[in-house]
């Protein structure tokens, strides 16, 4: 076990606490490899009813994956070390997924990335007025990984693609609004519903019971202008779309969400709309992670993750120089390498 990852027993609950702070409980390979076992040795205890995940002190449930790693593994040792860390992480999400006792995740803060990936696999997902939800990757010529394909290719009215495209941050309200939360509970009413749960109460019932009406969700607002704009397989249509509205009198939403998509990885974009269109076709969601793990140990070694990185987290000038620059010179030669099937020794597999 590490210290990064709090693991105990609270009556009928197995609790996993995220314990990095610092990192606003980003995941390390270590932390995945510790839920794994914790859930593993809680599957055959009957003693155990159901899974709570939360974070530890300080601010934001999950801030993602650790990104220093990945970027150090890219330039340094051609992406084995990313390729260990996503093969860890896919299978702790494959076996939340397919876990056969409830889990509750509490996502009160900051839930991105990796986040996402512990969260979403979770039968009851309890947002608060402190939840900010996002899958940002393609700010960083990354795709929205950890099952995110899965996840967002079945939100209705396009906003998995708006939200994969643009890495756009939804609140609480929202989360609740588009199904990626299924109860809205006020941070003060959360350990009480955490007792409840240990103390082996239904943990539907309690969370109805502790739920209160949220605020108006905002995204809501804009539910047609995505559902028209994002209604697209390819980049360089939903670029079109939104161009076209810009340009007219009260085209402000177009405008900044078409600044937005201009500011991302071309690549990246184009990765992740084929990604949510292949998975959406998919029966499993092991075969999900099948596909995200070719993706991820490809793109981690292409030019654009390592530059995206560079210019959000390390030097913060918010400047990237992507390569390929344009949409158009991403090729579908060059996706259709990305996708490819691993050699059947390399390929992912679950738990």
């Amino acid at each position: 076990m590490t210290d990064e990852l709090l693991t105990r027993r609270e009556g009928v609950a197995g609790v996993i606490a995220l314990n990095r702070p610092k990192a606003i409980h980003a995941l390390t390979q270590g932390m995945c490899v510790a839920m794994s076992e914790a859930l593993t040795e809680w599957q055959n205890d009957p003693a155990v009813k159901a899974i709570t995940i939360e974070h530890a002190e300080g601010r934001g449930f999950c801030s993602g994956g650790d990104i220093n790693l990945l970027r150090q593994s890219a330039l340094t040792d051609g992406g084995e070390a990313g390729r260990r860390f996503f093969f860890d992480e896919y299978r702790l999400n494959h076996q939340l997924f397919t876990y056969a006792k409830p889990i509750v995740a509490f996502m009160d803060g900051i839930t991105m990335g990796g986040g996402v990936g512990i969260s979403q696999p979770a039968q009851f997902r309890v947002a608060t007025e402190n939840t900010r939800f996002a899958m940002p990757e393609t700010g960083i010529g990354l795709f929205p990984d950890v099952g995110g394909g899965w996840y967002l290719s079945r939100l209705d009215g396009r906003v998995g693609q708006f939200m994969a495209l643009t890495g756009a941050r939804l609140d609480g309200a929202e989360c609740l609004w588009v199904g990626l939360a299924t109860h809205y509970l006020p941070a003060e009413a959360l350990p009480e519903a955490k007792a409840r749960i240990a103390a082996g109460e239904d943990i539907g019932g309690v969370l109805a019971a502790l739920a209160v009406t949220p605020p108006e969700p905002k995204i809501a607002a804009h539910a047609g202008a995505i559902r028209k704009h994002f209604a697209f397989d390819t980049l360089e249509q939903v670029l079109a779309s939104l161009e076209s509205e810009a340009n007219e009198d009260g085209g402000e939403w177009a405008a900044k969400e078409l600044a937005t998509l201009r500011s991302k990885s071309p690549q990246a974009c184009k990765v992740s709309l084929r990604q949510l269109e292949t998975s959406l076709g998919l029966e499993t969601f092991a075969q999900n992670m099948t596909m995200e793990y070719r993706l991820g140990g490809r793109v981690l070694v292409l030019p654009d993750f390592a530059e995206g990185v560079r210019a959000v987290i390390v030097d913060k000038d918010q400047n990237p120089q992507w390569n390929p620059a344009s949409p158009e010179g991403v090729t579908e030669e060059m996706l259709d390498a990305i996708f490819a099937p691993l050699a059947p020794e390399e390929e992912w597999k679950p738990l």
